[in-house]
């Protein structure tokens, strides 16, 4: 009579041990719901904006944003430049109003880092991108990619809304603080939804 509520007991262990194991099976919290929520939440967020000419210039394009998974791409494509290359970057306010492009102040760059080449160990502005490279026609076309950068994030130090895109008319040297000695700003356009 004993052993009957003892096999009753091990039969029913046996059932929610099994049971359980295969939830665990079925839901991995780990990869499934998150790729759950991608689908339902993180969909891929994408901003074009236009770029037009400051300082007397002639160059004017656009710039389009696409973050997925984590990444923000960049594609500037632009038109009237001199043909070499321009340094662009990104400035800390979405500001274009003024006639020489200073209205968006200066290089984004909140970590207070010194201004350099991106990546470099002693240091770079979250708004140095770099330079892109104009042909005999004016063209010029630039991409880049960063985990470093999201679109409308709650993160001050990667959220890029409400910052602006200036192209300059000289070369990003580098090195030279705080902006890299670029020269002009020939073309603006505020990163705004």
């Amino acid at each position: 009579m004993k052993a009957l509520p003892l096999i009753v007991f091990a039969f029913l262990s046996i059932i929610i041990v099994g049971c359980k194991g295969e939830k665990k099976q079925e839901i991995d919290p780990t990869t499934t719901v998150e790729k759950l929520y991608k689908k339902k939440e993180g969909e891929v967020k994408t901003i074009t904006i236009t770029l037009d000419p400051k300082s007397d210039s002639k160059v004017s394009g656009k710039v389009t944003f696409i973050e997925t998974e984590g990444i923000v791409n960049m594609t500037a494509e632009l038109n009237g430049l001199n043909e070499g290359e321009h340094a662009i970057h990104i400035h800390e306010k979405a500001d274009c109003s003024s006639p020489d492009g200073k209205s968006t102040g200066g290089h984004w760059n909140p970590t207070m880092e010194p201004h350099g080449k991106w990546g470099a160990k002693e240091g770079y502005h979250k708004g140095d991108i770099g330079n892109l490279k104009a042909d005999a026609e004016g063209h010029g076309v630039i991409n880049f990619a960063t985990t470093e950068w999201c679109i409308g994030c709650d993160d001050d130090k990667k959220n890029i809304l409400g910052k602006a895109v200036i192209v300059h008319q000289g070369i990003d040297d580098f090195t030279s603080q705080p902006s890299g000695a670029a020269g002009s700003r020939v073309s603006c356009g505020g990163i705004i939804q």
